[in-house]
């Protein structure tokens, strides 16, 4: 496997997963940088495939974040014994697409062997070696690793793939209707349908011969993404292009599927991610926690996690990481959680499905559910007045919540203070005073 090398796509304004993808209002972070379960999604990409071989990896960027948030991440690869490579910061100008960009740079640093394109905003867990096999077999241009799901999750989220029983793609559909994904499941017992990862097996010397086709320069001139473009053309043309389906694919492109894959992360449904999450298990229900907060006394009790844990004060489990030095008081519940470091959890708080970036202080009595909390979040809650937050509620960095709040799936730029006395709907998205004088 050491021969395939991994292309990764790092673009986009994260616009759908903010505000997880800001540091500020007027700074984006990129979806590569964005961290979880204690590590960037790109240091997930390049360990993880580290494990099944890879160790020549070149990033596509585009934007200056993307590229120097990327960069600042990985390096050039030195500390996870790889070799990376970025493609040209010059090539943004004429970028159209996702499929633009990879063409482009398989002829700038010319390869020709195979390479695995792989997106910067998702986790997977596969093994390598049968779909290089599957492709090889099947002398496929490109072969698209697949995920089995419902035709109704599938509908309006996700490009569906129709292959025949010796999986040569006969059709591409970027996010069917509900009734096309409907048609295009019957031929699966359980009505499921294969749905595109945004990961492609590509033999780069077939795939740069394509791309000299006048009819795919000409597209590529004006926009070319991989799903919505590259692919219906190669199969409309009559290249081998392959679907092999692949066991897990976890995106994280918005708060809610954020939160969702998190949560099968930390359930280890993800082994490829499992042996690099730090720290290792303490339990076997998935409970990971660092000895710094084990050893942590909290200021009400003045007793260590360790021992709240032994004597059933704090209920911990299951799916969940705890950072370092993380303070957390005497009678809380953590289920399916990921609390960062120096994160200070008050007495009584109950937190389930909860994302905890570093430094965020939750006061004591808080209910917590489906939550994603930037760095340094300051929940205020009381045990008078609790603060209740749920249904894939997204605070960003430095966000202030005042004692009695009630949120649900209401998004929250970074810094903002969240007015006391206003009543915000549930979704609504605050990301300046004009949105938070509004609602009061």
């Amino acid at each position: 496997m050491e021969s395939v090398s991994a292309i990764a796509l790092a673009g986009g304004q994260g616009i759908r997963a903010r505000p997880i993808t800001l540091n500020s209002d007027d700074y984006l972070r990129s979806k590569a940088a964005v961290s979880v379960a204690g590590r960037p999604l790109i240091e997930w990409t390049v360990t993880s495939l580290g494990r099944l071989g890879v160790r020549q990896f070149y990033v596509v960027a585009n934007g200056r974040e993307n590229r120097a948030q990327t960069k600042g991440v990985l390096g050039h690869g030195e500390r996870f014994g790889a070799a990376v490579r970025y493609s040209r910061a010059r090539f943004d100008q004429g970028n159209t697409g996702s499929g633009e960009a990879t063409l482009r740079c398989l002829d700038y640093w010319d390869l020709s062997g195979l390479a695995l394109v792989v997106p910067t905003d998702s986790v997977f867990d596969f093994d390598l070696e049968p779909l290089v096999r599957a492709h090889l077999d099947a002398g496929a241009v490109v072969t698209v690793a697949s995920v089995l799901r419902p035709a109704e999750t599938a509908a309006g989220t996700y490009g569906v793939l129709e292959a025949g029983a010796d999986g040569v793609l006969r059709r591409f559909v970027e996010k069917p209707s509900w009734a096309e994904a409907r048609a295009m499941g019957r031929a699966d017992p359980d009505g499921r349908v294969h749905t595109n990862t945004g990961m492609y097996l590509v033999d780069c010397h077939r795939l740069r011969m394509a791309a000299t086709d006048p009819a795919l320069a000409a597209m590529a001139r004006v926009r070319l993404d991989w799903g919505g473009d590259l692919l219906p053309y190669l199969v409309a043309a009559g290249h081998r292009v392959l679907t092999h389906p692949i066991r897990r694919f976890g995106d994280l492109g918005s708060p809610p599927a954020y939160l969702d894959t998190l949560k099968d992360v930390l359930l280890d449904r993800y082994p490829l991610l499992s042996a690099g999450l730090d720290p290792q298990p303490w339990r076997s229900d998935s409970v990971r926690i660092h000895e710094t907060s084990l050893e942590m006394k909290d200021p009400v009790s003045g007793r260590t996690l360790a021992d709240k844990i032994s004597d059933g004060s704090v209920r911990i489990g299951p799916g969940v990481r705890i950072g370092r030095d993380v303070e957390i008081g005497p009678g809380v519940t953590l289920m399916e959680s990921d609390i960062g470091d120096g994160a200070d959890i008050g007495q009584d708080c109950v937190l389930r499905g909860v994302a905890c970036g570093d430094h965020t202080v939750i006061g004591p009595g808080a209910r917590l559910s489906d939550v994603f909390l930037g760095c340094m979040v300051d929940v205020r809650s009381t045990l008078e007045r609790p603060v209740h937050l749920s249904d894939y509620c997204a605070l960003g960095d430095e966000v202030q919540v005042p004692p009695g709040a009630r949120l649900r799936g209401v998004h929250a730029s970074p810094k903002v203070r969240i007015t006391e006395a206003a009543r915000y709907p549930a979704g609504v998205s605050l990301s300046g005073v004009r949105d938070l004088l509004r609602w009061v």
